[in-house]
């Protein structure tokens, strides 16, 4: 099984795709690089987050994240990762998406990545193994996109402001605060909340608390806790909105992972 292979090794080997395996610490910080081929990350334990210019990620175990070929990024631990990545050269990355996304990863798929493993990165591209590369490679252009991801405006004062509520979530911060304190109207904040990052500013809100709390409840914080830090009135209006966004309450969510 590859494991560790340095990103110089990953990017020069000869198969256009390869999988490889990873393990990280808990906190282990991977500094903002970037490489020539697309990566499909799945994480097996632990939590992945990933910030680009763009916007961040967060990245469950068990789900995917697919991150284009030469996206600068810096990947933030939570918990002991272990990885299993899929690099695809840029020629093969065309018809994946065009930005970052976290997506879910079927049984079938997982059994791909698993076998895939047990290839050598010189594996024999018309034999068997070749074959299940090729289709892996095509599993991978239908995988669900998984409302996991938090895009950052582009206007350096709208993006700060989106960094500070990074820093201390609050599910009851309002348009008209962040309005003010930008000095526009309540309308050119609205529309230009949505023009830069594709959400309103109460999707992008739930969406930035949601990853907030994701990590949390995996290190085994009560529910409660997470609602009340995060400024929700009670559990259930908490769980209401994780239910709304990943189809299933907190408590059954962390137990199938």
């Amino acid at each position: 099984m590859p494991r560790n292979v340095a990103l110089a090794s990953v990017d020069a080997a000869d198969r256009a795709l390869i999988v490889i395996a990873h393990e990280y610490l808990d906190g282990t910080l991977v500094r903002s690089h970037r490489h020539r081929r697309g990566q499909l990350i799945f994480g097996a334990t632990g939590f992945l987050v990933l910030t680009t210019p763009k916007g961040r990620w967060v990245m469950p175990p068990q789900q995917g994240m697919w991150i284009p070929p030469h996206t600068l990024h810096e990947v933030q631990m939570v918990g002991a990762v272990t990885t299993q990545s899929v690099y695809l050269r840029p020629e093969m990355a065309l018809e994946m998406p065009r930005n970052c996304q976290v997506v879910g990863i079927s049984p079938f798929v997982r059994g791909l990545i698993d076998k895939a493993l047990d290839l050598p990165l010189d594996y024999e591209a018309n034999s068997h193994a070749g074959a299940l590369m090729m289709l892996l490679r095509y599993e991978l252009q239908r995988l669900p996109e998984l409302p996991l991801s938090l895009p950052l405006p582009m206007s350096r004062a709208l993006a700060d402001a989106c960094r500070a509520f990074l820093l201390k979530p609050n599910a009851t911060d309002t348009i008209d605060r962040w309005a003010g304190e930008l000095g526009m109207s309540r309308r050119a904040f609205t529309r230009g909340f949505r023009r830069e990052t594709g959400l309103s500013f109460v999707e992008w809100r739930q969406q930035a608390c949601l990853m907030t709390a994701l990590p949390r409840l995996l290190a085994q914080e009560s529910i409660t806790t997470v609602a009340l830090d995060l400024g929700y009135e009670n559990p259930a209006a908490f769980t209401t909105m994780f239910k709304r966004l990943l189809g299933v309450a907190p408590r059954a969510y962390i137990q199938s992972l």
